[in-house]
């Protein structure tokens, strides 16, 4: 039995081809969710007519997304598992993730997700899953354009995937890259 998966994205920044390319990988998996971290809502429409595919996205508002009335976080509740959605710009989280893990404890999430860095980064910290899929739409150099998916077996801890989107429109699997966990924090130090 297939364990229930999500797809993640954030900041396709106009990039509808790059975005269509997602969608058309998307269309040819049974996936379970579709989460959007903002900054590039305006996107979704176009992207899924040039991909003939429209799933229902969870989304979040992000700092380029000044036109939306979608929130700026939100909850999601999916395989047994609660996630904190949000873009990362209120949180700062070009400076530190302290922000994103006290909104994250609050709301009682077992996961964090949020983009704004353009970098793909994921950790666990204090049995919380902080999760990045990088850009779909503008990496930072020498970064492919990527996205996550995240299944969660029964009984298990998350399994994550990084894919990235290349030049041609197809996707590959991203192994070994240097995006994986990298370090333990302490909440306790926290202000």
């Amino acid at each position: 039995m297939k364990a229930p998966t999500m797809l993640v994205v954030s900041d396709s920044h106009s990039n509808y081809s790059s975005l269509a390319a997602i969608l058309r990988w998307a269309k040819r998996r049974n996936l379970d969710a579709f989460v959007f971290l903002g900054d590039g809502i305006s996107d979704l429409p176009y992207a899924s007519e040039l991909a003939d595919f429209y799933p229902t996205w969870n989304m979040v508002r992000g700092n380029g997304d000044w036109q939306s009335e979608v929130p700026l976080s939100a909850t999601l509740e999916f395989a047994g598992h609660r996630f904190f959605l949000c873009h990362g710009h209120i949180n700062r989280v070009k400076e530190s993730l302290s922000s994103l893990l006290v909104h994250a404890q609050a709301a009682r999430a077992d996961a964090a997700l949020y983009g704004h860095t353009h970098i793909a980064f994921w950790d666990e910290i204090n049995g919380i899953l902080t999760l990045n899929p990088g850009s779909a739409g503008r990496p930072r150099p020498n970064a492919p354009a990527s996205f996550a998916t995240i299944s969660c077996p029964p009984n298990e801890w998350f399994e994550i995937h990084y894919w990235a989107i290349e030049t041609g429109g197809s996707a590959h699997f991203l192994q070994g890259r240097s995006f994986r966990r990298i370090s333990s924090w302490d909440l306790s130090k926290l202000p």
